[in-house]
């Protein structure tokens, strides 16, 4: 795919006939062409040959932005500043929409694109049937300015504008548009763009310090192949921290091997609810919006249809096989967050209640990896591990796979890395044993071991995670590490905390409130977790729909988030888990007052649910501790004060008022 349809100097493109450039912009473009766009294209190139005659600019058209599959209309690079310039031939009033659009074409070069980290970008927003804005720049501490609004009259005055009062070098056009680009896309724009047909090296960052999807798709790939020609079963475990870009590997591999033919067919399954039903969702809706933007039409049901057929919920994929003895068409399956599958009790106690299989005594581990074991050749399992990530009763871990096979599937290949080893997938006992050695093999690039959700600081995982374990030492280090790029804040006051993130987020950047289910007493600040949201609207509505997650009205849970993200969040924080100036104290409301938990895996869900509220944002949070109430017994000081000394100790800055 070209980054650009045509690029040129200002002197060059004056002369150039408006049918020859035109003719280039169409010979490049990639979709049926209808006349609308054309005729858009027309006015652009003889409006900005009057509006640009006096300026000395290079002036590019279609800038390919592969992350959210859009194209910024025109890009004008002039002095040491980049303007991304979105049209609205003929629009009459500046709507909030394009305005948000254009905002997020310069978010995402300052963001993603190596040329322009150093650079000043200025968003235009042209209308031009609509009345003239005297430009003003102001721009915000990353570089960006704030989105002018013009009808066009005013752009060399802009460029003018831009030139007196930025200084710097000159930016070299070519060189800027042969820079590294290395976006992190949410897995919502991931799965939109691998849908689309973009590969996952133009949606994802492949340098040295970060994630290597390629590298990682290659050894799974390799596997498969193996496994097809040399008629072998095989099991891979692919690791890593929160926010890695395990989801993404496993989309990607299931999109490469999808529908390549009937003996090769791959599937993508998760018990995660919310995760399945919203990217569903959002690949529904993107192909409906992309036929439009291409003059066809699209029903969601039928988009909603073929989305199905790529993203499976686990469960239903269970059920199909409970009712026949066949082997899946599925050679290949991706199982996401395969560490939350179910104990045998859960099992067997689901089992009895919703299906009336009272004899049933497997594990979902166990029944899973056995109707993939109905191929009479090969398949392949993969399994997609967080670590730390179970957060609900019955969830097995990782153990269960591995005492699954071998106790009942010997001749299945297993392969890992060497990071499988850690505590937080081991819990501190062995995984396999001296005579499972001679069929486990040891891939290290089946571990993904840096946090590229929070793009701005790859230590914002391992800060969670120093956090949680009590090693404040190592906080206060990591903490100081990641702050500039990526703020972490904290307040005692809920409405301190909503104003932040609105004073944060910049075009369609989303924000959110997030509590645990277990935070009841948040609710005299207007933070009922019982109040169950629509992840769809929660996720994916604008900031007009009060359902959404801009209005910071309704509470995401540990079970909403789980394997999906925001830009903002606020984590509010109760005394479910709570500090006592030494360690963490867990406790579960019950009744009409707190009580202790004592079991050692709810302590361990009650751990991870934190961890996963303090790993969804990836730009920066801020934590909300309330102060307490003498006159509830139920929230008495001391039940967050502690907590609050001991995020404070570590450094974290406190917030009073926006």
């Amino acid at each position: 795919m070209s980054r650009f349809y045509y690029k040129n100097n200002i002197a060059e493109f004056l002369v150039e006939e408006t049918s020859t450039v035109l003719g280039k912009l169409v010979q490049e473009h990639e979709f049926a062409l209808e006349d609308q766009q054309k005729n858009s294209w027309v006015a652009q190139i003889e409006l900005l040959k009057v509006w640009l005659k006096n300026t000395a600019c290079e002036i590019v058209f279609e800038y390919s932005i592969p992350r959210m599959g859009k194209r910024i209309d025109c890009v004008i690079i002039s002095g040491a500043t980049v303007f991304s310039v979105e049209f609205k031939v003929g629009a009459k009033s500046y709507e909030s929409h394009a305005i948000t659009q254009v905002m997020d074409y310069a978010l995402d070069l300052k963001n993603f694109h190596e040329q322009s980290h150093k650079v000043n970008i200025v968003p235009i927003l042209i209308c031009t049937h609509a009345p003239d804005q005297t430009p003003f720049l102001e721009l915000y501490p990353d570089g960006i300015a704030k989105t002018l609004l013009t009808n066009g009259q005013s752009l060399a005055n802009i460029i003018f504008l831009a030139e007196s009062q930025f200084a710097g070098l000159k930016i070299v056009a070519d060189d800027w548009l042969s820079s590294v680009y290395k976006p992190t896309p949410t897995i919502i724009e991931a799965a939109q763009a691998l849908y689309r047909g973009h590969s996952v090296e133009e949606i994802s960052r492949s340098d040295s310090g970060a994630i290597n999807l390629s590298k990682t798709a290659k050894v799974i790939s390799e596997i498969i192949s193996d496994s097809k020609i040399n008629g072998r079963k095989s099991i891979c475990f692919l690791t890593g921290v929160p926010g890695a870009g395990k989801t993404l590997a496993g989309l990607n591999l299931a999109n490469s091997w999808h529908n390549e033919d009937e003996s090769e067919h791959a599937v993508f399954l998760s018990g995660n609810g919310p995760l399945v039903d919203v990217l569903r969702e959002a690949l529904a809706r993107n192909e409906v919006e992309t036929a439009r933007d291409n003059g066809e039409k699209k029903k969601k049901s039928s988009t909603i249809s073929k989305a199905k057929a790529f993203i499976q919920n686990i469960h239903h994929f269970r059920d199909d096989a409970l009712e026949t003895t066949k082997a899946p068409i599925d050679r290949v399956v991706i199982f996401d967050e395969a560490q939350r599958a179910w104990t045998l009790k859960k099992t067997a106690s689901f089992m009895k209640v919703k299906k009336g299989k009272s004899e049933f005594n497997q594990s979902e581990p166990e029944f899973l990896i056995g109707v993939m074991d109905r191929h009479d050749k090969w398949a392949t399992i993969v399994c997609l591990i967080g670590g730390g990530q179970e957060i609900n009763t019955g969830e097995a871990g990782l153990h269960e796979w591995f005492s699954a096979l071998k106790r009942s599937f010997r001749n299945w290949n297993i392969h890992i890395s060497s990071k499988l080893t850690d505590v937080e997938y081991t819990h501190g006992t062995a995984l396999y044993g001296e005579c499972d050695i001679a069929r486990v093999h040891i891939h290290d690039d089946l571990h993904l071991s840096v946090s590229v959700r929070s793009f701005r600081s790859e230590k914002v995982a391992a800060f969670v995670k120093s956090v949680l374990d009590c090693d404040s030492e190592k906080a206060k280090v990591l903490y100081l590490e990641v702050q500039n790029a990526y703020p972490i804040v904290i307040t005692r006051n809920i409405s301190c905390a909503k104003s932040w993130l609105r004073s944060k987020a910049r075009g369609s950047e989303r924000y959110g409130l997030l509590a645990s289910s277990g935070a009841i007493r948040l609710k005299p600040f207007g933070i009922n977790v019982k109040n169950s949201i629509d992840p769809i609207n929660w996720f994916l509505n604008d900031d007009k729909d009060i359902r959404s997650s801009y209005f910071l009205e309704d509470v995401a849970t540990e079970f909403d988030v789980q394997g999906l993200e925001l830009d903002w969040t606020c984590v509010a924080w109760d005394a479910d888990f709570r500090h006592d100036g030494t360690e963490w104290l867990r406790r579960s409301f019950r009744g009409t007052k707190w009580q202790a938990v004592n079991d050692e895996d709810a302590k361990r869900y009650l751990k991870n649910a934190y961890r996963v509220l303090l790993t969804r944002a990836r730009q920066g949070m801020v934590i909300f501790v309330p102060t307490g109430s003498i006159e509830d017994e139920t929230r008495l000081h001391h039940f967050y004060d502690e907590t609050f000394n001991y995020l404070r100790t570590l450094g974290i800055t406190e917030i009073h008022e926006i």
